[in-house]
């Protein structure tokens, strides 16, 4: 797979649209971006192919669901060379939501999306403290998310 492929102005079009509206029929696409749907097809084929494109998502607001608490985890590892196993025994927590190995304080930083207060220190305290590599944990408790959206893809 190419790492460095060379996106155009048709394929950036085509990619600003479906990260504004993943659900958007690729005839509607072909309309904006004045090609063939065929051509959206293609398109969209070769930059899964590239691995560009992952896949599509919903964005779900978790708090009309029940899972009101929105946290974020600076996790303090005992060494860098921890950060595989101690990220793969995250995924398995299924409240956390993200993960990033950091440069910094923190040797990763995830989100995590709990019921409540409570629910929030079940995961830390009964799971998230006892996986063998975090040597503590600090989290910040997002009163607000006042912005979430994806980049702009710019000509080049």
């Amino acid at each position: 797979m190419a790492k460095n492929y060379e996106l155009d102005d048709t394929d950036r079009k085509i990619l600003d649209l479906l990260m504004q509206d993943a659900k958007m029929p690729y005839t509607e696409i072909a309309r904006k971006v004045h090609v063939s749907g065929g051509t959206v097809h293609v398109r969209m084929a070769r930059l899964e192919e590239l691995g560009i494109v992952k896949g599509a998502t919903l964005q779900i607001d978790y708090q009309k669901l029940g899972y009101g608490v929105n946290a974020f985890l600076g996790i303090y590892l005992l060494k860098s060379s921890v950060y595989g196993s101690v990220a793969e025994q995250l995924r398995e927590i299924p409240e956390v939501v993200s993960i990033h190995f950091t440069t910094g304080a923190y040797g990763i930083f995830a989100r995590i999306v709990c019921r409540d207060t409570q629910h929030l220190r079940d995961v830390l305290h009964d799971r998230m403290q006892l996986i063998e590599g975090i040597e503590r944990t600090e989290t910040l408790i997002s009163l607000e998310e006042t912005l979430n959206r994806p980049i702009q893809l710019l000509p080049s």
